[in-house]
């Protein structure tokens, strides 16, 4: 594409360009500029665009988008905001590929993962081919990528997207994160589903208030449109029993289906009941009602399966069918994920890293334990301080042996992190061990027959950032040597 037909897709005043050169492709990283490449400048929280614009030239760029002047000879395109501008370049140069996609979208401060991972099974098992976004990896049919973000930039979607859309995939589900539609990372997407999982304490280090943290995920609500398309309707589904889906309700012009367990829904569950081994419920719509069983343990799971349920509904996949796949959904990794070295009390390792999650998980554990509950929690460096003493409460309210310890302290002490958590338990009982694998190997050493350990707060990831370093660090891993040890 010549750059002139690109940037017609802009509708802004921006200066005339005499040149017109073919763009081979669109980068924001001055690395990966080839020749021919289009290079935004954009302006980061440590990084700026704008350095690396001579970089970027040298490797090869045809063109630069920039918000300030830059010291090159070819053409620079001068905009307002670098983002927006990428965005809607994006969207252009990639052929607007979420308009060939049904697009899912999933926001909440807890649950997301779990739901579009459980969307992804049933979309599988109805015969369609999906791909997935989100904190673990992003997926195009079988195959799998690493991500650095839960939501990437607005290029590399798109970019993805196109990929989706070159490789037959008929349903995209991703994870939609408060900082992304902070920050427009998804404009530009055409969602036809927006879920809401719910809305609890955190990222507060980046909204500073809860109101904006609301609002922010409210935006993939405003953004579904204000259209009504019948051909190809847009679907906002709300969690009932969260009084932020009144809000939402209120942003958006979409068809509105909500789920939920103890206000009345379009989709609900009742007769909950929960055992060791998985959970069943009586699940109520309003064509049939139909009883759903299932491994996944615990109520924060049947708000993902209700949620997961009534997207795919939306969706035109027959109850029957997403019913079925139920019973073969283990679980996701590093979500309530069981450790079993042949030892004789449970180990679990989960991501919980909010006050909420954490209370959810503690209180299902509590209703299954024949034994104490031991949990080993920690809270990241350079992000929300005032959750800290929230957690450590919580622990120490929920479990019989608290264990506070690291969990990527990132540039900050870890001493001082765990002094924060500590001023929300003065004069109660716990341990504090800087050391996360040392804190897991006190939790397994101290286990008795029946106990239930909860490790906490990393889940599925492999790494512990300390400083400046990413060192290997799996929890699951960590906790399976110290079982080996101890037999």
């Amino acid at each position: 594409m010549q750059l002139k037909a690109l940037l017609a897709y802009l509708h802004e005043f921006i200066p005339n360009v005499e040149e017109n050169p073919v763009i081979t492709s669109l980068e924001m990283d001055s690395r990966n500029v080839t020749e021919g490449s289009l290079f935004f400048c954009i302006e980061g929280y440590t990084v700026d665009g704008h350095d690396y614009a001579k970089q970027a030239e040298e490797n090869g760029a045809v063109a630069l988008v920039v918000e300030k002047e830059v010291n090159v000879s070819i053409p620079t395109i001068r905009v307002k905001n670098s983002k927006r501008v990428m965005a809607v370049l994006s969207d252009a140069f990639y052929k607007q590929p979420t308009q060939k996609l049904h697009l899912i979208g999933v926001t909440g401060t807890n649950g997301k993962t779990s739901t579009t991972h459980i969307i992804d099974k049933i979309c599988n098992d109805y015969g369609q081919k999906t791909g997935l976004i989100g904190t673990m990896y992003m997926k195009i049919g079988e195959e799998t990528l690493d991500v650095k973000n839960t939501t990437p930039e607005s290029l590399t979607l798109q970019k993805t997207f196109h990929q989706m859309v070159e490789a037959n995939v008929e349903t995209a589900i991703m994870e939609v994160s408060s900082h992304a539609l902070d920050l427009g990372r998804v404009h530009g997407c055409d969602f036809d589903v927006a879920v809401f999982t719910n809305l609890t304490q955190d990222h507060l280090d980046y909204h500073q208030s809860m109101d904006e943290y609301r609002h922010a995920k409210g935006l993939l609500f405003s953004g579904l449109g204000n259209s009504f398309n019948h051909k190809k309707p847009k679907f906002a589904i709300l969690n009932a029993d969260d009084p932020a889906s009144g809000e939402y309700s209120k942003s958006t012009a979409a068809t509105i289906i909500t789920y939920g367990i103890h206000t009345k829904s379009d989709i609900m569950a009742k007769n909950i009941r929960m055992t060791s081994t998985g959970t069943t419920f009586e699940l109520i719509t309003p064509f049939e009602s139909q009883s759903v069983s299932m491994k996944l343990i615990g109520k924060f799971s049947v708000y993902n399966v209700l949620a997961s349920i009534t997207a795919c509904l939306v969706s035109g996949i027959p109850l029957g069918q997403i019913i079925s796949s139920f019973g073969e959904i283990d679980g996701i990794a590093g979500r309530f994920e069981v450790v079993n070295g042949g030892q004789d009390f449970t180990v679990v390792v989960d991501y919980a890293h909010t006050p909420d999650s954490l209370e959810n998980v503690l209180t299902t554990v509590n209703q299954l334990a024949k034994g104490r509950t031991i949990v080993v929690v920690g809270c990241g460096g350079d992000r929300d301080r005032s959750k800290r003493p929230l957690m450590a409460k919580i622990s120490v309210d929920h479990a019989d042996l608290s264990i506070f310890t690291s969990d990527n302290p990132r540039s900050e002490k870890p001493e001082a992190i765990l002094q924060d958590m500590e001023e929300g338990v003065q004069g109660q009982a716990y341990v504090s061990l800087v050391d996360r694998k040392e804190a897991i190997k006190y939790a397994i050493s101290h286990a008795k027959e029946d106990d239930i350990i909860i490790i906490a707060g990393k889940g599925h990831e492999t790494y512990q950032i300390i400083g400046d370093k990413i060192d290997n660090f799996d929890d699951r891993l960590v906790a399976l040597e110290a079982i080996k040890e101890l037999n």
